[in-house]
């Protein structure tokens, strides 16, 4: 695809997440790539590589930040043949406590700012019947589990826009890919350590407090994926002639399939053992 040298647009590309690597990924392929962040971490990208890479203001949580953004690169560059949308926060925490406004920021960030890039890109790429959307979802988004039910519900949004927009899309020759990582290294565990630092302290879950800051890093202990692997397996898949429809890759990927056929119970007894939520808590 990329002998044309195709247009690349990645949202959430700072420095030490996989956006970043994304962006070397698809460079690597011979891809221009747009490599877009929110204003304050812009500078985060100025070590990728200049000659097929550039920086972009883009902040998906905002109507006309998105829209100008993609109606910009086109002007420039004429068309955008690939979208990955991978910005994205976490949110962590137990949801019967959990902060109402975290949980609106993460279904800002990572459901709707995923369909704001898309309502940009879709009707240019209906036009040109070509084109590839990305959706980056995650295997919490079929599995949720204890401390991230907000985080896994986006993602499983994010999961079920992806299947419908697949089909909806087809006819104008436009290809919906759903990526689905497991355990991947990147800055994600310590922007949500740093997040759950800023929560107030828990009422019901007093007890639990130390099981919950262990699930906001639990992606990136033991042998989780590094992120420059999944990138390249990824922009490998996309870019081949016939794209997959979805892409499963990366530690603990395996074990989040087998749970989403076990039986309620079993998955329940694991993670409640795995989280700390085997216990009675103290009157």
């Amino acid at each position: 695809m990329c002998t044309e040298r195709a247009v690349v647009l990645v949202t959430g590309c700072a420095r030490g997440g996989i956006g970043y690597e994304y962006c070397k990924a698809f460079a690597d392929h011979g891809c221009h790539v747009v490599a877009s962040d929110v204003p304050t971490r812009l500078h985060e990208l100025s070590d990728l590589p200049s000659e097929n890479v550039e920086s972009l203001e883009l902040d998906v949580s905002s109507d006309e930040s998105v829209f100008a953004a993609v109606s910009g690169i086109i002007a420039r560059r004429g068309r955008i043949d690939v979208v990955v949308n991978n910005a994205g926060v976490g949110c962590t925490g137990p949801l019967a406590e959990l902060g109402l406004d975290a949980v609106q920021r993460a279904w800002e960030v990572n459901v709707l700012g995923q369909l704001r890039v898309v309502q940009a890109v879709a009707p240019h790429m209906a036009a040109r019947r070509s084109g590839r959307i990305v959706n980056v979802g995650s295997v919490v988004g079929a599995v949720a589990t204890p401390w991230a039910g907000a985080y896994c519900a986006t993602k499983a949004a994010v999961h079920a826009m992806s299947d419908a927009l697949r089909v909806e899309l087809r006819p104008f020759g436009v290809h919906v890919v759903k990526v689905v990582p497991g355990a991947v290294r990147s800055n994600l565990g310590r922007a949500n350590v740093e997040e759950l630092s800023n929560q107030r302290q828990w009422g019901l879950y007093k007890e639990f407090t130390e099981a919950i800051a262990e699930r906001a890093a639990a992606s990136q202990a033991g042998r989780a994926t590094d992120a420059a692997a999944l990138a390249r397996h990824v922009a490998r898949k996309v870019l081949s002639r016939r794209p997959p429809r979805q892409i499963v890759f990366g530690h603990m990927a395996g074990l989040f399939a087998a749970l989403s056929w076990s039986p309620l119970w079993a998955r329940d007894l694991f993670f409640a053992r795995r989280f700390g939520l085997n216990k009675k808590v103290s009157p």
